[in-house]
């Protein structure tokens, strides 16, 4: 059952049955007040003249008995009044209503010797009269007295009365349960649909509805509760879905922390394997560089000897220390001095090219706690990675606060990274340059330095048409 009907049912429907009641009670009471009223009149008027009646009676002089009934029609309507024998035969009588009572109703009240009173009908007219038995001083019973009073006034409307304040309760009645409908659809059927409509939707799956604040302060207040218990569950949803990304990150940290573990193992393998063969490549071409009897192309040749084995050395000096855990010194830095800082190291390379580079820095400059020499690599790693990529003419470097970290976006406008290849640019040992020009360790270093300082790097497409790294570090220090 709906609210409204319920509320209808148990409180209105009742209410209004014991108006009802009620009012039906004191309609009837009017009435018989009335009527009471009409009959005590009557009978203290019959009883007023009655004695007087008796006396005139006793004495036999018809002029006081008329005398005493016209005394009678000084009271308010009395219309008839007359005086009987003890056989039922008028004696005297003034006024309507004379044949009210035949001779044997008149002989029953002088043996009764009481006095009778009766509503009676005579010539399309209601009647209140009385029959009061007429006593000599003796006790004697002389006679008969009728005083008739015509029933006029609101006595003969109490009935017509009754009906029209009925019919006026019923008005009444259906007027108020209509205003009470309408009010109650308006000021809480209305707002109570609205607020489960809200409800609805956010079950739903639209977490970001939320209830309009107005009407009654008991509403106001459910919608203000209502708005706050929405928005904390959308704080605590968020706070879930951002300890889910934390969680993925760090489970694809530790799978990248355990493979390049694994690989510095390795290459702590390889180097103590090819470390003596290496070094005696090293010396071997060493020695035949400086003979004098070798021409300018041999000698040429033993420095590419040389120049290939110390890249050998390299790659696995590399390999090592991506498989190492690193603590990072860190000092309180200013970011804009970081950026110059590996602009300058990469200046060449953008004149060469004719490669315009766009910083967009906040100011006032933002200072971080992180490791100077590191960062300045990983900017001047990604930068040359971007003059090396084919078709770039400018790159832009973006730096905003985003709540306690510091978001770094280096962009450019050339071909990007496939989408196959997105997801392995971290890898160690895998490039999309040409064999021979890079080891594919880079952005392995990157990704590594990035994670030692606490923050995380990935790759996007850019909207200046090219490849894009988005770079978040912690602006305070939180890593362990």
């Amino acid at each position: 059952m709906r609210l409204r009907n319920l509320i209808i049912v148990t409180v209105i429907v009742p209410l209004f049955l014991v108006l009802m009641v009620f009012s039906l009670v004191a309609i009837t009471s009017l009435e018989e007040n009335v009527r009471a009223k009409l009959e005590t009149e009557v009978q203290t008027i019959s009883r007023a003249i009655g004695t007087s009646l008796g006396f005139a009676l006793t004495r036999e002089t018809p002029e006081s008995l008329q005398e005493t009934l016209q005394s009678a029609f000084s009271y308010n309507r009395i219309y008839g009044a007359y005086v009987f024998d003890i056989t039922g035969n008028e004696i005297h009588g003034l006024g309507l209503g004379e044949a009210l009572y035949d001779a044997e109703e008149l002989e029953a009240v002088v043996e009764a010797g009481e006095m009778r009173s009766d509503y009676r009908d005579d010539g399309g007219w209601t009647y209140f009269s009385t029959l009061m038995p007429l006593r000599a001083p003796d006790g004697t019973i002389l006679g008969v007295l009728q005083v008739n009073r015509l029933n006029t006034g609101i006595e003969n409307y109490t009935g017509f009365l009754s009906l029209l304040a009925l019919i006026a309760f019923g008005i009444g009645a259906a007027g108020i349960v209509l205003g009470i409908w309408w009010m109650f659809r308006r000021h809480i059927e209305r707002p109570l649909s609205r607020l489960l409509e809200v409800m609805e939707r956010v079950a739903r799956g639209e977490r970001r509805q939320r209830a309009t604040i107005h009407g009654l302060d008991e509403f106001r207040r459910l919608g203000l509760a209502l708005n706050h218990m929405l928005d904390a569950l959308a704080e605590k949803d968020a706070d879930i879905e951002a300890r889910q990304r934390r969680e993925i990150e760090l489970e694809r940290r530790l799978r990248k922390s355990r493979k390049l573990a694994e690989l510095g193992v390795l290459a702590a393998g390889v180097a103590h394997e090819v470390g003596t063969p290496l070094t005696v490549i090293e010396g071997q071409a060493q020695r035949l560089e400086r003979r004098d009897g070798i021409g300018d192309d041999e000698r040429r040749r033993l420095g590419r000897i040389r120049g290939e084995v110390q890249r050998i050395v390299e790659i696995v000096r590399q390999l090592m220390d991506l498989g190492r855990q690193h603590s990072v010194d860190k000092a309180r830095l200013a970011l804009d001095e970081l950026v110059h800082d590996a602009r300058q190291l990469v200046e060449a390379d953008l004149e060469a090219r004719d490669i315009r580079l766009e910083p967009t820095l906040p100011d006032p400059p933002l200072t971080l706690l992180a490791n100077g020499q590191q960062l300045v690599q990983v900017l001047t790693n990604l930068l040359r990675n971007a003059t090396q990529a084919e078709g770039v003419r400018q790159i832009r470097l973006t730096a905003r606060r985003r709540d306690d970290s510091l978001c770094l976006t280096i962009e450019d406008d050339g071909c990007g990274i496939p989408e196959a290849d997105r997801a392995r640019v971290f890898d160690p040992f895998f490039t999309t340059k040409p064999v021979g020009q890079g080891s594919g360790l880079g952005l392995s270093m990157v990704h590594r330095i990035i994670n030692d300082h606490g923050g995380s790097i990935g790759a996007f497409d850019s909207a200046l048409g090219g490849a894009g790294f988005e770079i978040v570090l912690p602006l305070e220090d939180t890593t362990p």
